[in-house]
């Protein structure tokens, strides 16, 4: 069955742009980067035991300067400039070809800033691309949500914890503003301890009044994924 597309009227399942980014993916890493160290942040979203999932690598610099100081970066997050983002995933045609749109679009004519980055919207790309059947949009947002865990991972990295976006879920430490879904995601990276989360997210580190919370968390997403 013919899918219209929205924007052009013409009849198809992917435009050319998006054939062409499918094909030949920019930004793409088939295996995780040899030193993660050369990045400055990372996330992930989404689980291969489940269906599509996504990681990204990005590397910062200040804005007008050659070389990444961190102690700038940390007081002026805005004026941090994305030099490099890097993406690899199990994800299908749309979401490779719309995070592939979405990485050059976040680096070319120097970079955006990361306040820039994170006002790009999953229509934005869209339009970019030609658009996508409307059964596909969906995969669209594979590329938003997993940027959005690699903003908050360098927010996190650089103590800028009033940063870190928190979308639809439940706030746990209000300190380092670590949620529900953090925790959900660190078991599904195989944390199975209260150590072994807290090695990830610093969650309750200092706040023991936590300790009880976070730990039933790790039980209930542990049975819910591990049995």
């Amino acid at each position: 069955m013919d899918v219209i597309n929205q924007h052009t009227g013409e009849r198809w399942y992917y435009s050319d742009i998006v054939k062409d980014h499918f094909f030949h993916p920019q930004n793409l890493l088939l295996d995780r980067p040899k030193n993660e160290d050369e990045f400055d942040a990372h996330g992930m979203v989404g689980s291969p035991a489940c269906g599509d999932m996504m990681e990204m690598w990005m590397k910062v610099c200040p804005v007008g300067q050659a070389a990444a100081d961190k102690a700038i970066m940390a007081r002026q997050e805005h004026e941090v400039r994305i030099v490099d983002l890097k993406w690899k995933t199990f994800g299908c045609a749309s979401a490779i070809a719309a995070t592939s749109m979405f990485s050059v679009m976040l680096t070319e004519n120097r970079g955006m800033t990361l306040a820039e980055a994170l006002r790009v919207r999953p229509q934005d790309v869209m339009m970019r691309l030609g658009g996508l059947p409307n059964r596909k949009i969906h995969c669209s947002v594979l590329a938003d949500k997993a940027f959005q865990k690699t903003a908050n991972d360098y927010f996190r990295k650089n103590g800028l914890y009033d940063k870190i976006i928190v979308d639809g879920a439940r706030v746990i430490d209000p300190r380092l503003n670590i949620t529900d879904k953090d925790i959900e995601e660190a078991v599904l990276e195989g944390a199975q301890t209260l150590e072994e989360v807290q090695k990830k997210l610093k969650v309750g580190i200092g706040s023991p009044e936590l300790t009880t919370e976070i730990e039933q968390l790790i039980r209930f997403y542990k049975e819910k994924y591990y049995g």
